[in-house]
């Protein structure tokens, strides 16, 4: 293979991948601890990043090559939404649910009890002081779709902010926060200092939703194609034996060093298995359903974006089919013997009721203001 990126010698590639100290990294982890990467002419450099804007930062600048990164922030960063505008490469997507919600204890237990969520808001008699991790992220979306479907406007009836995932706990013990929406392990650091409790899964909002994906941007990926395929083919190795339940407590051991999450690993597992509260699992590959790049993926956060008055440009179709790189994924994956289903596949029922992707093909038409908001 040959490539110009930072190599040492003949043999190896060095890639600087860019993460957040998450449960979903551990693709990232598990490629460099087993030497999957070298068995693709590859040697990754792992980068723990402080903060979603950071890594985007570094990323745009040239500090790194690819990314662990929110799926919504290649959307946003494609879009040039609250930053420099950059074209992006989805390359794959890393995981499938296994993000959430929590509340304050003293919420959580009015919510548990019956009272809605606006009711809790009313009594409050202020509005809801709530965190995600970035502008246009997943979490964001998760937090604002979740509030939207029991009757919280997420722009009017509350208050968000963009808080680093490990500093979720601080913002929580200070008081400074009544919620927050991000992923795992968080939720679990949180409950166990007992400043929060998880009340709502990301899988109950939309099953089997994306969440991370592997990106770069569009330039490296259309000048050195073979790389990024070697790439998307290390990770997919990683992402099938992240999938082995025999694996996850070897994988939980690496997460808790220091360079990565640095949490015991009991507190990394605690929400990565079965929980009552998990609609449906943290996957990273589950039969290859999890990592194809799908256009009706992007089409989602496009569609969420202009409901909440973030975008109101026009060709959402040309632009999550140049963002998600379907035929390189499927390159890639049938040259290391990996299903390709269709993209998409059966349409889910969201919380709201709202079918997506929706039968006629067409983006539900949801304005800003609409109520409940529906």
């Amino acid at each position: 293979m040959k490539t110009d990126i930072h190599a040492e010698d003949s043999r190896l590639a060095q890639i600087r991948v860019g993460f957040l100290p998450l449960t979903d990294c551990a693709p990232i982890a598990v490629a460099c601890k087993l030497g999957l990467d070298r068995m693709y002419g590859l040697a990754l450099q792992p980068l723990r990043q402080p903060s979603w804007t950071a890594l985007r930062d570094r990323l745009l600048a040239g500090q790194l090559d690819a990314a662990h990164a929110l799926y919504g922030l290649a959307c946003g960063v494609q879009l040039g939404l609250g930053g420099p505008q950059c074209d992006m490469a989805l390359l794959m997507t890393l995981n499938r649910n296994g993000q959430g919600i929590s509340l304050s204890p003293s919420l959580a237990a009015q919510w548990r009890d019956g009272a809605g969520l606006a009711e809790i808001a009313r009594r409050l008699g202020r509005p809801l002081r709530l965190a995600h991790t970035f502008p246009t992220g997943t979490h964001a979306m998760w937090l604002h779709y979740w509030l939207a479907a029991q009757d919280v406007h997420p722009l009017r009836d509350a208050r968000c902010v963009v808080i680093p995932p490990p500093q979720m706990a601080a913002a929580m013990l200070s008081g400074a926060l009544d919620g927050y929406c991000a992923g795992q392990p968080w939720h679990a650091v949180t409950e166990e200092q007992g400043c929060a409790s998880l009340v709502a899964d990301s899988a109950a909002i939309w099953p089997d939703h994306p969440e991370k994906a592997l990106i770069c941007r569009a330039d490296l990926a259309e000048r050195q194609p073979q790389l990024a395929s070697a790439l998307i083919e290390t990770l997919l190795l990683a992402c099938h034996w992240l999938d082995q339940p025999d694996n996850q407590e070897q994988a939980a051991a690496w997460l808790a060093e220091d360079a990565w999450l640095g949490l015991p690993a009991e507190t990394i597992l605690r929400h990565w298995r079965a929980y009552p509260l998990q609609a449906a699992p943290l996957r990273f590959f589950d039969d290859g359903r999890v990592n194809p790049p799908a256009s009706a993926d992007a089409l989602w956060f496009l569609g969420q974006y202009r409901r909440w008055g973030i975008w109101d440009g026009a060709g959402d179709a040309d632009i999550a089919r140049a963002l998600c790189r379907t035929g390189l994924y499927r390159q890639a994956a049938a040259r290391c013997g990996v299903a390709c289903p269709e993209a998409g596949g059966a349409a889910v029922v969201l919380m709201d009721g709202q079918r997506w992707p929706p039968p006629d093909g067409m983006l539900p038409k949801t304005g800003a203001d609409s109520a409940a908001v529906r």
